[in-house]
Order: C-alpha cells, then structure tokens, then sequence
C-alpha cells in the first residue's frame, strides 16, 4: 500500500517506539436512534444549543467537538482532561457517517430513550460499535419524561443482545436526562474511566496521522475536511495527505472554526486548502516536506488506478442497464461527503416499475453553472441540493431551460419531492382490464364479419361498443367488436352477470356455441 510505504519514507511508521509515549484523551463517539437526544446531551455537555440550528431538529451531518473536564482524585487533587465528542445522525439514511463516528472513536455511547426503548437505528448502532470492537457506555435518556421506565428499557436493550449491570451483563450504564442534566456528570465520570481502562497513548512528537470524517466545500474557501488527529501532531509547515488528496497546513481551524497554529492527538481539526475532496473515511497521514509527500501522492494514484477485485461491482443505478425503463437524469450537489452518500442511499430505496434515475454528478459544494450543464437540455432531469446554494449563473440556466430543482434541510423531504416528480415523469402505458365474460350459447346467423348470437353473461358485465377476446376451449383464437346489444329484445348499452343476451358481434372468426367472450377496455396508467 502506498500510505505504508510513504509513512515509513516520513518517519510516521514507528515513530511510536522512538518517541515518548503519553496519555491522550479520548475520541468519544455518541450514537443511537434519531430523537433519543444524542445531540441533547452533547449541547448540554457543550452549554451551547446545536439542536435549534438542526434542521427538522434532527442532526444530519457528523460533527466534532472538544470540552475540558475538571477531575477530582480520591486526594482531592483536581486535574482537566479533554475529551472529543463526535456527534452522529440517528437517522436510518445516514449509516455511513455512523459507521466512521464508530471507527473513529475510542469510546462510544449508545444513547437509548428511557420512553421508547431500544429502536432500528439502536440496534445498527449497536452493531457499529461491535464492529468497529470500542469499549462502549449506555446512557438512557429522557428520564424526566412521565412515561419513562428505565427498568423497561433495560429490558428492550436485553432483548437486543446488549445486557447492562444488574441485567445479565456488564456494560456501564446511567439513567441521564440530557435535558435538565441530570446524571450527565455520572455520565462523564464513567466516560473518563473507561477511556482510563483502555490506556489511551500518544507520541506527541510523531507526525500526525488519523481519519477524515467529512468533507466541504465553500465557495470562498475552498475544499475543507474534518479529520480527527489519532497520534503525533499537525502543525504548521508540513501537508496532509489521505489517498491522492492532499493540502498544505497553511489554514486549520479548531471545531469553533477559530484559526489555530497546530492540533495534537484526539483534536478535531478543519484543514482548509484540498487540491481535492479526500474520501471520508480515509486514513491521513503528515508529511514534513514536499519531496516525500510527492512521492506518496505519486504512489497513491498508481494504486488508485489499479483494478480492485475483491470489491463487488456497484450496482446498476436504481434501474440502470433495464433499457424498458425511462431514465431520468439526476444531479445532486450537497453541503459535505456525507450527505451525498446519504442522498445516494435514499435514492436506492426508490423503486419504479418504469422509471429510473441516473446519477450524472454527485458532489459537495453549491450549485453552479456547470453542474446544471451536466444535466444537458433534457427537460426531465432533476437537480437537488441539501444544505447548499444555487449560484445566479445556475439559477438563469435553470430557469431558461425549464429544469426542475430544489434544495432541501431535511433528508426526508428531498426523497418525497423525488418521488413526487418520478410519478409526473413515469411514462404512460396502455392496459387492457377486462370488465366482463359472457358464454355464447347460440350462433342464429352471420353477414360478412358481423355474426348475431344468443348468450349469457357470467362475469360482472358485458357492453355495447367494446371489444371482445375470443375463448375456445381456454385458448385464445380471436378478438371482436360487440356492434349491437339487446336484452329481452329490447336494445340497451349493457347486460349484467346472470341474463342472457342477444348480440351483433364483429369477428373474423366464426363464433360457435361454449365460446367465452371476454369484454375488455385498454385505459392508460
């Protein structure tokens, strides 16, 4: 792997056995279902309010923050740690981001609502942390509400597999209201004890390695990514690198989004100045000079290029490749990395029978000019952006072309409005329903194509003017036209099931007495 071999050219691989080993704080990943207050408890612990500048009051982005605890020792000497939060979304969409808040963590807490109980997204929570194999907390909220029943929710998360003290298990947890507060600070407590157990280390004077844990762009400043710093240091002077994207360290910015001089180990960082968006999810590591960042680079993109058997190939874009259904043009442009896969993954849960989206840009920043070329003249294709602007050069060329966009906060929202403009785009087709059977009991007589007969309607009904499939012995042999109507010798417009009938039908082929007629009419769907 090319990151191996450049670490070992940057002095990153073993740096760790040079250097002085230190306590570093930990990494603290808090997960759970969508509304059991994760990021409740993390505004509560911040003291500031995240949740009111959520849209929809849901957290759709991965977020990392710091906060300083005071610790008090069994002496009564008091020392601060710091710990890093990252919040994640609880929404179903979002599964990517929560599965790199696990990775990247050295603790988590898996938040459980003390009302509701262990939910779809707990248990997927659940099975990111055992993944990813990080010491973990419960921490079961909302005590304050009146239906709560901790004892109950212990019993949901049981019978999830996830057995608490004093349940048939050992893992920690704490009745808390992120609320008012209470039990946070048991909370925090437990956090620090934890990450003492796991005998957290760092080498401050290695070069800083760790994971991207999202991406953005801004039209000012350019491309952006929050990583997380797992060992060393980033400082001024050096670049970072992940895959075949890198950026100087000219511009870091702390989780406040205030200029600092350089992070250490379990820091959140923003470094501004990417030549291109690197993956999130992706290791990075730091280079001291350009000559062997240059040659990690290089390295990186021959191993890009190489063909990568293990992976299984994507799957056709919802529909791609069925050539009987009509494929409508898609572009999405959204605020980070993250939400783009989250778009993605609504999209696929997007199912027609006759219709299909094709995804012909997919990328993080504001609209612009050229992405709304990307969607050609075609006056079925859609443009959406999450979180983004549209710019007044895309905004004219939409408008002169005709292109149906909009922008959205909520995740849900956007997959609503998708759907709403698939059905106005889904081809129509024509169908044949059939509205009656009638069985031919008598042939009288026949002119040319028009023959008159005698039968019985034994399915719903039969009418003048439709047409008629002709049925001998359960095989299809004909079709008709029923030209002429009677019942009890007088003319009418329909017969109904159980009377018999006289009938002027024009056929090709000759009706014969046990023949079914079928009424059908073709309507269009």
């Amino acid at each position: 792997m090319a990151g191996k071999k450049a670490q070992q050219k940057s002095g990153i691989s073993g740096a760790l056995a040079k250097g002085a080993l230190v306590k570093r704080p930990p990494v603290v990943a808090i997960l759970g279902h969508i509304d059991h207050g994760k990021t409740t408890l993390l505004d509560y612990i911040r003291k500031t309010n995240i949740v009111d500048s959520e849209a929809g009051g849901i957290t759709q982005r991965i977020s990392a923050y710091e906060i300083e605890r005071v610790v008090t020792a069994d002496d009564g000497a008091t020392r601060t740690e710091r710990i890093t939060f990252i919040d994640t979304p609880g929404h179903e969409a979002f599964s990517g981001m929560r599965e790199r808040g696990a990775t990247t963590a050295d603790v988590a807490i898996l938040v459980v609502s003390a009302e509701d109980g262990v939910k779809p997204q707990t248990i997927d929570a659940y099975r990111e942390i055992e993944k990813a194999k990080v010491p973990f907390v419960v921490a079961i909220n909302k005590i304050d509400k009146p239906s709560a029943n901790v004892d109950r929710a212990k019993m949901s998360l049981a019978e999830a597999g996830i057995y608490v003290e004093g349940f048939g298990g050992n893992v920690s947890f704490v009745p808390i209201s992120a609320k008012t507060g209470q039990g946070v600070e048991e909370l925090l407590d437990l956090i620090v004890l934890t990450a003492e157990i796991a005998e957290l280390k760092g080498d401050p004077s290695a070069l800083g390695s760790g994971t991207i844990i999202e991406t953005h762009r801004d039209p000012k400043k350019g491309i952006s990514a929050t990583i997380i710093v797992k060992n060393g240091r980033v400082g001024p002077g050096m670049f970072v690198a992940a895959g075949s994207a890198f950026s100087p360290t000219r511009i870091l910015e702390n989780h406040a989004g205030k200029k600092v001089a350089e992070a250490t180990f379990s820091q959140p960082i923003r470094v501004v100045g990417w030549n291109k968006a690197p993956r999130v999810g992706e290791s990075f590591v730091t280079f001291d000079d350009k000559k062997t960042l240059e040659a990690y680079i290089e390295e990186a993109e021959e191993d890009e290029k190489k063909p990568r058997p293990a992976e299984r190939a994507p799957e056709p874009a919802a529909g791609e490749g069925a050539m009987e259904k009509k494929l409508i043009p898609l572009v999405i442009k959204a605020d980070v990395q993250g939400s783009v896969e989250a778009i993605e993954h609504e999209i696929a849960k997007i199912s027609h029978e006759r219709i299909a989206l094709k995804t012909l840009l997919a990328g993080i920043g504001d609209i612009t000019e050229s992405d709304i070329k990307a969607a050609g003249a075609d006056k079925d294709a859609l443009v959406i952006g999450f979180n983004v602007r549209v710019d007044s050069q895309a905004a004219a060329m939409i408008e002169r072309l005709g292109i149906a966009h909009e922008t959205f906060d909520i995740i849900y929202n956007l997959r609503e409005w998708l759907e709403e403009h698939l059905t106005e785009r889904t081809p129509k087709i024509q169908v044949e329903e059939i509205a009656g059977r009638a069985k031919i009991l008598k042939f009288f007589s026949r002119t040319k194509d028009r023959q008159i007969v005698g039968g019985k309607v034994t399915d719903r009904e039969i009418s003048l003017g439709h047409q008629v499939k002709i049925i001998r012995r359960e095989t299809l042999i004909g079709d008709g036209l029923i030209r002429e109507l009677q019942q009890t010798k007088v003319k009418t417009s329909s017969v109904q099931e159980g009377f018999e009938f006289g009938a002027m039908i024009e056929a090709s082929i000759e009706l014969a007495p046990g023949d079914v007629i079928e009424d059908f009419i073709v309507v269009e769907k």
